[in-house]
């Protein structure tokens, strides 16, 4: 009989696995906090349940924390890991430590759907979600030996496509019953599947982040093709109707090709469309992948265009690549084992 994971239940969910193997309640709790905070990998571990009960759980259960396969640092300090989660199925995450700040990037799905021409992700194609175990695993292992003060959801996968299971990390992370975080350290980004975006703005308080990469329908429309089913517009419609508050952050992401999309016209249509919305943009390099016709503009460019949007009001920033001799950096996500076992 196959096993139940313990790791990556929601606290509701180990109260029911409590139940049907007739222990107290309280050990639901207990279980929980032996998962999230004291990161042990074994049953036997959990010490201060009785050996009565942890025979009975380890009939049906195990932790199920999966190691790493490899990982590899870069020269700036970051740091690849590679998994493995069934026969085929490769998914990278990246941890970039950063003065006070260790940021880790997480994936959400094994490849993905979305088809983005500049990222090597969509060029690998979909083989499957990741489960709430799978994507905790990623942050988990590195919890328990590293510090880490920040996550974001912009590795390998679209988020809101398996938005039950991203939600149900999310909860774990933030729950005081599991990691503790809080929501204004975990960014979620999206290319703007608009069902996920309501259920996430409802259901969570974690900062949110939208793929944008152009303000014109058709020139985004081929950059990413899910603008044929959730136009940009739409996408702004439903975060308007949001109040944010304080605490909470929007963000738009927008990696900037050279002669594409950084022209004077191109400023004036970002600084037009999101113009009332309280948000800040981010612009990225462009991380070359094989067989793209794209480019990156020059430093000189790059900043020129972060400080003219600035000065129309719209807080901008240029964000560090790291990782980029390691394919770590954004866009180079793409497990290369997968390829070698076909």
């Amino acid at each position: 009989m196959e096993k139940t994971f313990l790791y990556g239940q929601t606290l509701e969910k180990l109260r029911q696995i409590v139940k049907n193997n007739n222990m107290p309640q309280y050990t639901s709790m207990q279980i929980a906090n032996w998962l999230y905070k004291k990161h042990i990998r074994s049953i036997e571990d959990m010490t201060d349940i009785s050996l009565r009960n942890r025979e009975k759980l380890m009939q049906s259960c195990e932790v199920g924390k999966t190691q790493h396969l490899k990982s590899v640092e870069s020269k700036d300090g970051t740091i690849k890991y590679l998994y493995s989660f069934g026969e085929g199925k490769y998914v990278e995450s990246v941890l970039i430590p950063d003065k006070e700040r260790a940021t880790v990037c997480v994936s959400s799905q094994i490849g993905c759907k979305m088809g983005c021409k500049f990222c090597m992700t969509g060029k690998q194609g979909f083989q499957g979600n990741l489960t709430t175990n799978q994507i905790l695993t990623q942050i988990g292992n590195i919890i328990s030996e590293k510090k880490v003060t920040n996550i974001v959801y912009m590795g390998m996968g679209e988020p809101f496509d398996n938005i039950d299971n991203v939600l149900e990390s999310l909860e774990i992370l933030t729950s005081n019953y599991g990691y503790g975080f809080s929501p204004t350290r975990i960014t979620v980004s999206t290319v703007g599947i608009i069902p996920g975006i309501e259920r996430f703005l409802k259901e969570s308080k974690c900062h949110l982040a939208i793929s944008l990469h152009s303000p014109f329908d058709d020139e985004r429309k081929d950059l990413v093709p899910v603008q044929i089913k959730y136009p940009v517009k739409e996408v702004l419609r439903t975060i308007r109707t949001y109040n944010f508050g304080l605490q909470r952050r929007i963000s738009f992401e927008y990696i900037v090709f050279k002669d594409i999309n950084d022209s004077v016209m191109h400023l004036n249509e970002l600084a037009r469309l999101l113009s009332g919305i309280r948000c800040r943009v981010n612009l990225i390099r462009f991380h070359k992948i094989p067989g793209s016709s794209f480019f990156s503009p020059d430093e000189k460019e790059l900043i020129a265009f972060r400080d003219n949007l600035n000065k129309k009001g719209i807080i901008t920033t240029i964000r560090a690549s790291r990782g980029e001799d390691i394919e770590a950096a954004c866009g180079l996500l793409s497990t290369k084992e997968l390829n070698r076992t076909k």
